[in-house]
């Protein structure tokens, strides 16, 4: 399991990755080697999966994100939905649920014709889907990681 230093420095690299391990060391009176050894440790773990780049899509141009929630036809029909939603780059995540809809999606897309395009051309034509659900998000105040 992790310690307390451990968490720390999980902290700081989700609020900025291409922090040093000396500045990090330096703000916690360990050695930088410390702090290697514990990230190589989490990442051997699986803890630590990676680094990122975040990426403002407003400035790309893409100005309309929504969620969509999906039902299946059949419960057996999820594999082969889920590939061709994958292959769909407007598609930011999915997720598997329960409740009202058997897939719900995010997607950004640069308008609401685009939005419309997406659905009647590309998602609603999907032979396993019976039917859909959109939602556009209005504003985002909360967005954050996991405490660890």
């Amino acid at each position: 399991m992790i310690d307390n230093l451990d968490r720390q420095i999980l902290q700081h690299l989700q609020q900025n990755a291409r922090q040093s391990y000396a500045e990090i060391a330096k703000q916690h009176q360990v050695s930088p080697a410390t702090i290697h050894v514990r990230v190589e440790k989490m990442r051997q773990a699986g803890i630590i999966i990676g680094a990122k780049l975040t990426v403002d899509p407003r400035k790309l141009g893409y100005d309309v994100c929504c969620f969509i929630g999906i039902t299946l036809a059949r419960a057996g029909d999820y594999p082969r939905a889920l590939a061709q939603l994958k292959a769909l780059p407007e598609v930011l995540e999915a997720h598997y649920t329960t409740g009202q809809y058997s897939i719900f999606i995010k997607v950004m897309v640069r308008s609401i014709d685009d939005l419309q395009r997406l659905l009647i051309e590309r998602i609603q034509p999907i032979d396993e889907i019976q039917a859909t659900e959109t939602l556009i998000s209005l504003q985002q105040p909360i967005l954050r990681d996991v405490a660890p």
